[in-house]
């Protein structure tokens, strides 16, 4: 074995160490191993990570800049009124219809019976003008007899006065009557058509002054109804302020109702990945609270009309000087499946991480068709106008003749 000395520079060290050439070839042919097997772990990853990103990644859009939202129903009152009675407390459950705020009631109390009290009064002063047009026809008749009599006295007299048997004074007279007789008929046939005016093609119960009546008895009703606030959808109390003893007026928030069942997620993407979001896509969803052990699955229903800057208090506008050329962010939104929200129930505002797929490019970017029935409905307040009409048909019936309908 042949030997090689190399000559060792540092103070004090006079003989050279002798270094074997064998000794390099294993450590270089570890070291080559090594790179190779890097080299061959690198390539590997890539072609993994590239068939994962054209079987699987290019085929999905995610962000964690999501957000649940939902509809927020304000409780206002529709009159002015005292707070007497506090029916609904933050987190309560409520239904449709059920009182959540009562407000002293007396003084719509005492319209709804003065109101109710002239519809009375006006449903007799109606009949009363039926009536009249009865008395006017008959009126009429008796003054029609008069003046034919009256005229046949002026001719018997005209002829009986050239031969002295009836005098001129007397003729006078006769035509006098005849001309008064004339007049009344004339007055009774002219009220008979001012009554008549009133009352014809009409019954009582749509004549215009028991109309007008009936609205003033409808409106009192309704505000002695609205006394009693109603909650107009099911859903959970939330951010209740209305206090015992306050004074409101109509428009005064008091509290709100989230019906949780009807909520959505709005999801921020980037503007470079709205290229192949369509609408119908499905969506896999995980929030913040439950973790991965619940994955919800939506469907993408909307994509913004616009970025989050574009419909700000202060749009960002080049000239005004707070504009930055920055990727913007557009708002999509992701309805989710009912079953899954009873199950797992979500709050406003929760935070969530979406991810659509989006191989399926069939779908449109804006809907086609406009909506043909309400978004949004509710029949909480339909039973008050039903009940204010039936109240009026019976205010109107009890006041007409016996076996008269209205």
């Amino acid at each position: 074995m042949t030997t090689e000395t190399t000559p060792n520079t540092s103070a004090g060290q006079g003989a050279p160490l002798p270094v074997s050439q064998s000794s390099l070839k294993p450590a270089n042919g570890k070291r080559k191993r090594a790179l190779l097997i890097l080299l061959v772990v690198a390539l590997l990853a890539g072609i993994g990570w590239l068939a994962y990103y054209l079987l699987v990644a290019r085929w999905h859009q995610d962000t964690d800049d999501a957000y649940v939202q939902g509809n927020i129903v304000s409780i206002t009152p529709q009159t002015a009124g005292t707070v007497v009675e506090i029916h609904a407390e933050d987190g309560m459950r409520v239904q449709a219809g059920q009182v959540l705020v009562q407000l002293d009631p007396n003084d719509a109390q005492v319209t709804y019976e003065q109101a109710k009290a002239n519809l009375a009064g006006t449903v007799r002063q109606v009949r009363g003008l039926y009536s009249s047009v009865d008395s006017a026809q008959a009126d009429i008749a008796a003054r029609e007899v008069a003046v034919a009599q009256a005229r046949a006295d002026v001719a018997r007299r005209s002829g009986l006065v050239a031969s002295g048997a009836v005098s001129a004074e007397e003729l006078a007279h006769a035509q006098a009557q005849l001309k008064s007789a004339e007049a009344a008929l004339s007055a009774s046939r002219g009220s008979l058509s001012r009554n008549r005016a009133l009352v014809d093609a009409t019954t009582v119960a749509n004549q215009p002054q028991v109309q007008a009546a009936a609205a003033q008895l409808r409106q009192a009703y309704l505000n002695l109804q609205r006394a009693a606030i109603v909650a107009p959808i099911d859903g959970y109390v939330g951010k209740r302020s209305v206090q015992l003893g306050q004074r409101v007026q109509p428009g005064t928030a008091l509290l709100t109702v989230v019906p949780l069942e009807q909520v959505w997620v709005d999801a921020n993407f980037k503007e470079t990945q709205l290229r192949n979001l369509r609408l119908g896509q499905p969506v896999e969803l995980v929030a913040d609270v439950y973790g991965d052990k619940v994955v919800y699955t939506g469907k993408l229903t909307s994509l913004g009309l616009g970025t989050g800057s574009a419909f700000a208090l202060l749009p960002a506008q080049n000239a005004s000087g707070n504009w930055i050329k920055i990727v913007q962010r557009v708002p999509v939104r992701v309805e989710l499946d009912p079953k899954q929200l009873r199950e797992h129930p979500l709050r406003l505002g929760m935070s969530m991480a979406v991810d659509v797929s989006v191989r399926d490019q069939d779908g449109p970017v804006l809907p086609a068709a406009s909506a043909r029935e309400p978004v949004l409905a509710t029949q909480a307040y339909a039973k008050q106008l039903k009940d204010a009409d039936a109240l009026i048909r019976d205010v109107i019936e009890s006041n007409l003749p016996q076996g008269h309908k209205a």
